[in-house]
């Protein structure tokens, strides 16, 4: 029994990688029936009525004091509004999955080695960091140029992604420097009624009505339970017992996974140059965070 507990949690990293990767996916199943800004509000709304019962039920502490409630909500709006929004809506856009994945998996690189830049002499980026850098642009360059010849980028999704892309970065390392450490349910709730309160006053803008297919449906779903719910646990477990460090770990697995997930979902085609480029921008990956004495990770799609 003992032996198979410690097997269920040394899984349990990788288990929440697949799920991570998941989201990229998940907006490919959704966004042909939705506006992104209307799924991301109800996937919002539906999360907190979920979490809602879970906090009471387990009587979790709540942030203290208005400064903490201002904190997560900037998170918030930047973590999931700014950053979901770009992803769906580059996905919306036409950019493929393994390629919006590729795009914001370079967060933790940039991250990485902005800590450690902008720190004391102590935390100065290695030359191990700037290599895992060069690396991981140049994998990106490889990819998203073969993608503009073929015509899946274009200046719009581009952009979102790159939108996506800062939104994530600069979430992360404002939470590391402004939140305190709190309960990660009551935490999560207070970002996505910030993310809500941003997100759903701009869903009139969008014209397209949400249409109730299966796709939609399930895509929900998912986000909601697997995604917000789950993936939120899961990583609420690995940071209880101490493994937070090897989920930053294995981040660079996450594109290849959405990559090949993509392929067998959707026929996304995986060239050799795309298979080259992703292999070097996990390498570039695996060089920061295994550098970084600190690393911080990104959330989930």
């Amino acid at each position: 029994m003992q032996s198979r507990q410690s097997g269920l949690v040394q899984a349990m990293p990788w288990v929440f990688v697949l799920i991570w990767s998941t989201g990229f996916i998940v907006a490919r199943y959704g966004m042909p029936y939705a506006p992104p800004l209307k799924f991301l509000a109800l996937r919002f709304a539906f999360s907190i009525a979920c979490f809602l019962p879970w906090i009471v039920l387990a009587r979790a502490a709540w942030p203290r004091g208005t400064r903490q409630w201002a904190h997560l909500g900037v998170t918030g709006v930047l973590l999931h509004a700014g950053y979901l929004a770009g992803v769906w809506a580059a996905v919306k856009a036409g950019m493929g999955a393994g390629t919006i994945a590729l795009i914001v998996g370079l967060q933790p690189v940039l991250t990485a080695v902005w800590l450690a830049a902008r720190g004391g002499s102590d935390t100065r980026a290695s030359a191990r960091q700037w290599l895992g850098l060069a690396l991981g642009f140049a994998g990106l360059a490889l990819v998203v140029g073969r993608k503009l010849g073929v015509g899946e980028l274009n200046r719009l999704n581009l952009g979102l992604a790159v939108f996506a892309l800062l939104s994530i970065t600069v979430g992360t390392l404002y939470q590391k420097r402004h939140v305190a450490s709190c309960d990660v349910r009551t935490a999560n709730t207070v970002q996505l009624l910030a993310a809500l309160g941003v997100s759903l006053p701009l869903t009139l803008l969008e014209p397209e009505a949400i249409v109730a297919h299966p796709h939609f449906i399930g895509a929900m779903a998912w986000s909601v339970l697997g995604l917000t719910l789950g993936g939120s646990s899961l990583y609420y477990l690995l940071i209880q017992r101490g493994a937070a460090t090897r989920v930053t770990s294995l981040l660079y697995l996450v594109p290849p996974c959405t990559a090949v997930m993509a392929w067998i979902l959707f026929d996304e085609t995986l060239a050799h140059t795309t298979l080259l480029g992703m292999a070097l921008a996990a390498l570039g990956v695996w060089l920061v965070v295994k550098s970084a004495a600190a690393p911080v990770s990104a959330r989930a799609g």
